[in-house]
């Protein structure tokens, strides 16, 4: 009976990463409880992914403000440098 509940520590991480993007189904997350009450190390990759997620979303949306791309007269500088590198 348990042993559809029973997972590998391969197959419990990637439903951990599956759940950190909400793409986990209940059916998934379940035998990861379990999984994750028996064993402390998938226990322990859980915890770090879960802090890891919660910064990189914090730094993510901060990101999300920042302008990646060169102004016109920085793009018009880098042709001029580009040209002159290209005459030598």
């Amino acid at each position: 009976m348990f042993k559809r509940f029973k997972l590998s520590c391969d197959e419990a991480t990637a439903i951990c990463d599956k759940s950190q993007y909400g793409e986990a189904s209940m059916k998934e997350l379940i035998p990861l409880k379990l999984h994750l009450i028996r064993c402390k190390i998938c226990a322990m990759y859980t915890k770090q992914n879960t802090i890891l997620s919660f910064f990189y979303s914090g730094y993510a949306k901060s990101c999300k403000e920042v302008k990646h791309c060169f102004s016109l007269e920085e793009k018009e500088a880098l042709k001029v440098v580009l040209l002159k590198h290209k005459e030598l």
